[in-house]
């Protein structure tokens, strides 16, 4: 099918193929709206056309570096129309896990942004600058200047005793510039000093993503995300589908050696192969076809026998071939064409 233009020749698709099997549409930022102050080719576009259909969307971030109104500012900025409430910030969730665990009031060492401390401070908390402060709580989260003084001080909190949460655990961070270190490694350096792990708010845990189906009060949802370790396997441990685009983290050949619990239900190129009907992958005698694209396992050998091995239709049909095949993928000669 040729690529939508309308709202109203979307509202087909939605009523009559893919999308009108879920209620909500989640979304990761990094790698899949945007990167660092860039918008992804083709994302805002794709996204307006489809709100405009009736389609609810909602955007999921593990970094809670910012408030929800900035990244709503931003995201407006690159032509969408987001409310502070549609973003859900794992800074909230994090907050959410301390309320359960210490009681109100209580004090709190942040290593983070405005928008992690903005969270504690709603919630009724009381923020602290130093380990001396004795406090109940450290949450941690991403924030370009943090020092090793903060990671210090985070480290001597909890060898006091000090309960550890920690915003996400995300080793990358999507740039203009190129792939940059995340929280994780930040989070890695204190758990080096101190021996333990934290408690994690975001993905892939589950409890970011029950953050997002009690604000949109559903769990009839599609979770669209570039990371198959974190976007991906989340989703699956919540048990709502999930949808992986190669515009972000995730490569071809990522999604190709995927391991059973981050195999995503669909394979987007760019989020504008949300305006076209799905192809869903059928199984053949000896593959999977495409979309007209055949790809068949010969032997130890996975093989496009018919169509364009480079396109996204092929990649969608090897997955189905890799996936199934009685072998691990490290002991087939896939076609360099597949994933290059």
């Amino acid at each position: 099918m040729a690529r939508l233009r309308g709202a109203a020749e979307v509202q087909v698709v939605v009523a009559n193929k893919l999308w009108d099997k879920y209620d909500l549409v989640l979304a990761d930022l990094d790698g899949v709206i945007y990167e660092g102050n860039r918008a992804i080719h083709r994302a805002i576009p794709s996204i307006n056309a489809l709100t405009s259909a009736g389609i609810r969307f909602g955007y999921v971030t593990n970094n809670s570096s910012r408030t929800q109104q900035a990244i709503a500012d931003q995201l407006n900025s690159f032509g969408l129309t987001v409310s502070a409430s549609e973003v859900i910030s794992s800074g909230k969730t994090a907050v959410e896990l301390l309320a359960k665990r210490v009681p109100a009031g209580s004090k709190v060492y942040v290593v983070g942004g405005e928008g992690l401390r903005g969270f504690v401070s709603a919630a009724g908390f009381q923020l602290v600058s130093s380990s001396e402060d004795q406090p109940a709580a450290v949450l941690q989260g991403f924030a370009p200047d943090v020092s090793w003084r903060e990671l210090a001080e985070a480290s001597y909190c909890i060898q006091n005793g000090a309960i550890w949460i920690a915003s996400n655990n995300d080793w990358t961070l999507p740039q203009e510039k190129g792939i940059a270190p995340g929280n994780g490694t930040l989070v890695s350096a204190v758990h080096t000093a101190v021996g333990q792990f934290p408690i994690v708010a975001g993905k892939p845990e589950v409890a970011i993503f029950e953050t997002a189906m009690a604000t949109f009060n559903t769990r009839d949802a599609l979770f669209i995300g570039d990371r198959l370790e974190t976007d991906i396997l989340g989703a699956t441990r919540a048990g709502i589908a999930s949808a992986v685009v190669l515009t972000g983290i995730a490569a071809k050949k990522d999604v190709l050696a995927a391991k059973p619990k981050e195999r995503a239900d669909y394979v987007l190129e760019t989020l504008a192969d949300l305006l076209d009907t799905y192809p869903e992958p059928v199984q053949t005698k000896r593959g999977w076809k495409c979309n007209g694209v055949e790809v068949e396992l010969l032997g130890d050998k996975v093989l496009v026998t018919e169509g364009d091995p480079n396109s996204i239709d092929a990649l969608r049909a090897a997955c189905k071939v890799i996936w199934n095949a009685d072998k691990h993928i490290h002991f087939l000669d896939v076609q360099k064409e597949l994933y290059s």
